[in-house]
């Protein structure tokens, strides 16, 4: 395939066709497509002022093309003497230039790809590298509107922005054949799989959801078997990730390309040079040809956790790739006698150079990370470093008859309603925005290296982030006893704050839907292993109020919360 376009996408194969013209760019097939479909959206939204232009040709879709071709070789008063039609619309340059405007806009807008094969064909990308095509594409489109616009407008433009006009990410991308003709596997190997990836920042996607609902059921017959006949391998694209300790592969359909690339800043990319021929811990399918719901299954025979989530619009949200992988990476640790945990973990390096490691454990919306990026906020220079050891899961593993705790992911799926003003303008330049302009609009950006969150942190605190109790008498309470700290942290009430389709106050086992809801018997024995553990070392267990989901006080209580931390930190 040359390219292919998609409600709200464009994507290009670079190893087949390769613009490097303002000619080669209005001749292409890729070009006519995204312009018909622009103009079919004129016609459909009614834009008068638009449609004035636009029905001056006979045949807007052939004849406006055949005219941007000419104003690049062409005056305006040459262009003009060749057709009464031609002179009708130059004659009135303001609404031509107001077309092209819109039409990129509308280019800009959509999400924009370029995929490149290892092995290029001889008339596609040529000798050209991969990151060096990606600018030479930006730096085309750019010359063919500017071009056209200066034209139009007679006379050059005075202020020049250098806008990402060509495509916001590119895929280098490679088989990957890690399976035996005989697996079940096997229909994966068609697959093109992920070598790099380039991206243009700000890096903005747009998803029909906004919000993830439900948790994950775990079945007991290998859901592969429903669609792997009628796999159409040709569309999916595989990321090979590390999720914590676990190698995993992930092969999405090209209309989730976005939450695809997103990965890239949550979970260690795995050059498939480093994982050639390897079984994955960890399988998922996202937009898999089968009806129902996600679900996963342990198959035992070849020891992977398999994950799939069927094509529909419900799972289009980043969420829903996010925290099957997550799930599919806790059940495991369960399976090991580890104990994955919902929650934040950060490492602080204080003046003195002493380092804590605090834990805050709490479902989605409790003000974990609220709390700590105001505790970094507040701190300020008093602390010497603060290192994100996890942001959403981790683990408590024991070694050494010591607690330590591990993280999952590099990065940090962040609501951006909750967090401080500028938090996003400072993130811009490497974040990957979601629905910015949403409700429960998100941002994933990197916040720590795979070496640094697999280290292994020695516990100093663990906290319950309480987000709905606004009569308490301190920001952080301790426990005296294990059972009464194991019923708060087991009961996992929070205030929803909208991150879900839950209303009110909630309660989740052990605040993690994700993993230890599937297997509760397991996880209780597990949990009571660790918590005794944590009495018997003396480690700090309490409850920290961040009142995130208090009226009035989503801003002053993650801060109060985080003053108090400092002082204990201080103490």
């Amino acid at each position: 395939m040359e390219y292919v376009t998609g409600q709200r996408q464009v994507i290009i194969n670079f190893s087949e066709v390769f613009c490097k013209t303002e000619t080669e760019v209005l001749n292409s097939a890729c070009f006519k497509e995204v312009w018909s479909k622009f103009v079919k959206g004129v016609y459909k939204a009614e834009k008068q002022d638009l449609l004035k232009v636009l029905n001056i040709f006979p045949n807007p879709c052939n004849d406006f093309i055949k005219l941007f071709k000419l104003l690049l070789s062409f005056s305006v008063e040459e262009i003009r003497a060749l057709s009464p039609f031609y002179k009708l619309v130059l004659d009135t340059p303001e609404k031509v230039y107001d077309l092209v405007e819109n039409f990129y806009d509308y280019w800009r807008k959509l999400e924009r790809y370029a995929v490149v094969f290892s092995k290029s064909n001889i008339d596609g990308i040529e000798s050209t590298t991969f990151i060096m095509a990606q600018s030479q594409f930006n730096n085309v489109i750019l010359k063919t509107y500017r071009t056209i616009s200066e034209k139009v407008f007679g006379a050059k433009f005075s202020i020049y922005r250098q806008l990402p006009a060509g495509v916001n990410a590119a895929l280098l991308i490679s088989k990957h054949n890690w399976m035996t003709p005989d697996s079940p596997y096997a229909f994966l190997a068609k697959s093109e799989a992920i070598e790099q990836i380039l991206i243009r920042p700000p890096f903005i996607s747009y998803s029909e959801k906004n919000k993830r609902t439900g948790i994950y059921q775990e079945v007991f017959e290998n859901p592969i078997y429903k669609f792997k006949d009628g796999f159409k391998a040709s569309q999916y694209y595989c990321y090979s990730a590390r999720v914590g300790s676990a190698l995993t592969y992930v092969y999405f359909h090209r209309d989730y390309l976005a939450h695809g690339i997103t990965l890239c800043n949550l979970f260690e990319f795995v050059p498939l040079s480093s994982c050639k021929g390897q079984k994955p811990d960890c399988l998922y399918i996202f937009g898999a040809d089968i009806e129902g719901d996600s679900v996963f299954y342990h198959d035992k025979e070849n020891d992977i956790y398999v994950g799939v989530a069927p094509h529909n619009s419900s799972i289009d949200y980043f969420g829903y790739m996010k925290k099957m992988l997550l799930t599919l990476y806790n059940v495991k640790m369960i399976e090991q006698g580890n104990l994955p945990l919902h929650g934040a973990c950060v490492h602080i390096t204080m003046k003195n150079g002493k380092n804590k490691n605090i834990v805050i454990i709490g479902d989605s919306g409790a003000g974990k990370s609220e709390s700590l990026e105001a505790l970094s906020a507040y701190a300020g220079d008093n602390i010497s470093s603060q290192l994100t050891v996890f942001d959403d899961m981790g683990t408590f593993k024991m070694v050494d008859g010591k607690i330590m705790a591990y993280g999952t992911e590099i990065g940090a799926f962040v609501r951006l309603d909750d967090m401080t003003s500028g938090y996003a303008y400072k993130e811009m330049d490497r974040a990957i925005f979601m629905n910015p302009d949403k409700v429960n609009s998100r941002l994933v950006v990197p916040v720590a290296t795979y070496p640094q969150i697999m280290k292994g942190y020695e516990v100093d605190m663990v906290l319950y982030a309480n987000n709905y109790d606004e009569d308490c008498k301190e920001e952080i309470e301790f426990f005296s006893d294990k059972e009464k700290a194991e019923k708060v942290f087991i009961r996992g009430a929070r205030k929803a704050k909208g991150t879900t389709q839950e209303i009110g106050l909630v309660e989740s086992f052990f605040a993690n839907p994700f993993g230890p809801v599937q297997r509760e018997a397991q996880t209780r024995v597990i949990i009571d292993k660790f918590f005794t553990k944590l009495f018997e070392d003396g480690i700090k267990v309490g409850e920290l109020h961040t009142k995130l989901a208090v009226l009035g006080m989503e801003h002053d209580g993650p801060a109060a919360a985080a003053k108090k931390l400092f002082e204990l930190l201080g103490e």
